[in-house]
């Protein structure tokens, strides 16, 4: 009964070891992006302020910080959101190293594609956020400017509160636009089929609208940009079920072909 009791947790210990290994490794890589990004955390900084320089008039525009130290924790703040995204690859890797050896080599298979298709779907979000949606929404934002009741209105934004919008805005859409990772795992793991999803199609539209309307700013050019494509990305993962459960199909009949073939 001893010996039964010390082999269950042997196994357990090794597991416990290998995920400190685990989390040290990605700590660290953190903490080297971190150095990395704090010292260039000034032109990070400079960035991400290109969408709303180019939302103001040629010259007119200009970020404030009422307090002393505000500039200082705006770097802390920007080097350590621009490390976590940098060494999420490698945060992600050991991960993957941790629970692979679990797995059978049919479940690694399937479940690759979803680790290699985080990071690209993410940066697909982010980068319609920076490039397409911050521009769009800054500019209507700052032509709320002008002379109103006689007196001047006008756009002096603080920096920490601007980056904490930089930061909504790119991590709504880059978290969003995993939507389609997550519905293909709940649907691998027989949690949710197509028919499903396509049934509920008319509640999950109604969904997206409300998501949208949650982690946007409040303003409905920035929701109809996040909800817009979101639907679409729905569609889209519709479609790739389908060709997934008719290979899954075709796969398993071939096995049972197999299977009837008498053995000589």
């Amino acid at each position: 009964m001893i010996n039964d009791i010390d082999q269950t947790q042997a196994p357990l210990l090794d597991h416990l070891l290998e995920l400190r290994t685990r989390l040290l490794r990605a700590i660290l890589a953190l903490a080297i992006a971190f150095g990395i990004c704090l010292y260039f955390a000034n032109d990070i900084l400079g960035v991400l302020i290109i969408p709303l320089a180019h939302a103001f008039p040629h010259g007119t525009g200009k970020l404030i910080y009422t307090k002393l130290y505000g500039a200082f924790f705006v770097e802390i703040k920007v080097a350590l959101f621009a490390a976590t995204l940098f060494s999420f690859p490698i945060i992600a890797n050991q991960l993957w190293a941790f629970i692979a050896p679990g797995l059978y080599a049919r479940e690694k298979k399937a479940f690759l594609p979803f680790l290699i298709a985080t990071p690209v779907l993410f940066g697909m979000g982010a980068s319609l956020a920076y490039f397409v949606v911050m521009p769009t929404a800054f500019r209507w934002f700052i032509g709320f400017q002008g002379v109103h009741g006689g007196l001047q209105l006008e756009a002096l934004p603080g920096i920490d509160e601007y980056l904490n919008l930089v930061m909504q805005f790119i991590l709504a859409f880059g978290g969003s636009f995993l939507m389609p990772v997550l519905l293909m795992l709940l649907n691998r793991a027989g949690i949710l089929t197509r028919a499903q999803l396509v049934a509920a199609r008319r509640y999950v539209i109604v969904a997206i609208v409300a998501l949208a309307a949650l982690i946007t700013p409040p303003d409905v050019i920035s929701q109809l940009m996040l909800a817009v494509p979101l639907m679409i990305l729905f569609e889209g993962t519709l479609v790739v079920m389908r060709f997934a459960e008719a290979k899954d199909a075709r796969e398993k009949e071939a096995e049972d072909a197999a299977g009837d073939v008498p053995a000589v």
